[in-house]
């Protein structure tokens, strides 16, 4: 075999043909796997008895989302770690089809369908994942295709929705087999289009869009609900009443576009390609600093992958190989006892439970 290739090289060269660039563009099969087995021994020692990681009220949301990092690791359904969690998972379920207790309704059973899914290559699964779609479903927002909340989702019931929910909510409907067309998918694409910040006649008639600065044309925001006329009471405001981009939320909305089937050529992608092209960057979560940033790598990965281009050009016309960026990025920022952990305490990133599952899933997306 090794021969072969080696024969199939030379050939390629001396036709002209230019050759993949395996090592220069990701990192090696060796190289990710001695920086995930360190993960995975930190999760194995911090699971718990009941077969869940974190903080219970993050639960069984945490849980789900390392167990989907692990079997995307290349553990199968199988391995002790990964078939305990799974089980309490399980335990969780509700008689509506859910994942949850009375809060987080929608993230914690879109990230239970997701991890049902790594693992549902013998179709077990394949009730639980249907009761838990048709559950996110119903707490989808309706009324009138003009209203702000329009097809977005929530944490609970239908309250005010916010594209974190929504991306997890198409991500989850498309695992659980929904196409493009579906029209919960339609309904969701209608809200992900307002939260951008690219005021059209056809996407987004919200004031806030029109105006958006230099700098935040084409990102997306997290909320197109929330009010930016008084910029003191809205820290996500700008000076014009618009709303800032975040860079966690842009690559969401377009990661949620290239999920549904939206083409690159369409002008909300490639806004949004526009906005990332000028704020590419593994060091930080654009616009939010080190905030978020374990969920923005998570999100980063997803969309660069979808895009499917292993060298990612910006706005400079640098060239960068995202997968190998990201790989040496979170291999630096590994503690030595194997999790990652944002000082920047906020949005539970100071748990390394999830902050290690989010690095382990982004990793994942970088083979």
């Amino acid at each position: 075999m090794f021969r072969s290739r080696l024969s199939a090289l030379f050939l390629a060269a001396a036709a002209g043909v230019a050759t993949p660039a395996v090592a220069a563009d990701a990192p090696t099969a060796a190289e990710l796997k001695a920086v995930t087995d360190k993960g995975y021994d930190f999760l194995k020692g911090k699971q718990k008895d009941d077969g869940s990681f974190g903080d219970k009220r993050a639960n069984p949301g945490v849980t789900a989302l390392t167990a989907a990092a692990l079997i995307r690791s290349g553990k199968s359904a199988d391995d002790p770690v990964v078939a305990k969690a799974l089980k309490y998972i399980e335990s969780r379920s509700k008689k509506d089809g859910g994942f949850h207790e009375d809060a987080l309704q929608n993230y914690m059973t879109c990230c239970a369908i997701m991890a049902f899914k790594e693992a549902n290559a013998d179709g077990k699964y394949d009730k639980v994942i249907q009761a838990a779609a048709e559950f996110v479903r119903g707490m989808q927002v309706g009324g009138k295709e003009e209203d702000a909340g329009y097809g977005g989702a929530g944490y609970g019931g239908k309250g005010r929705p916010d594209l974190s929910n929504t991306h997890f909510f198409v991500e989850a409907l498309i695992a659980s087999g929904a196409k493009p067309d579906d029209p919960a998918i339609k309904k969701a694409l209608a809200f992900v289009s307002r939260s951008q910040n690219l005021p059209s006649e056809e996407y987004n008639k919200l004031p806030f869009a029109a105006k958006a600065t230099e700098a935040d044309k084409g990102g997306f925001v997290y909320s197109a609900t929330d009010d930016p006329s008084d910029p003191k009471k809205n820290p996500k405001a700008t000076a014009d009443g618009g709303l800032r981009s975040e860079g966690g939320m842009t690559y969401a909305g377009l990661k949620s576009f290239l999920y549904a089937g939206v083409g690159k050529d369409d002008p909300r992608v490639k806004a949004a390609l526009a906005w990332v092209k000028k704020h590419y960057t593994v060091d930080e979560n654009p616009g939010m600093g080190k905030s978020g940033l374990y969920y923005y790598y998570h999100v980063f990965s997803k969309a660069m992958d979808a895009l499917g281009e292993p060298l990612f050009e910006d706005a400079k016309g640098v060239k960068h190989p995202w997968k190998k960026e990201l790989f040496e990025k979170l291999k630096k920022e590994q503690q030595s006892d194997g999790s990652w952990v944002n000082g920047a305490d906020k949005f539970m990133e100071g748990m390394p439970e999830l902050t290690t599952s989010f690095a382990l899933l982004s990793l994942s997306y970088c083979k």
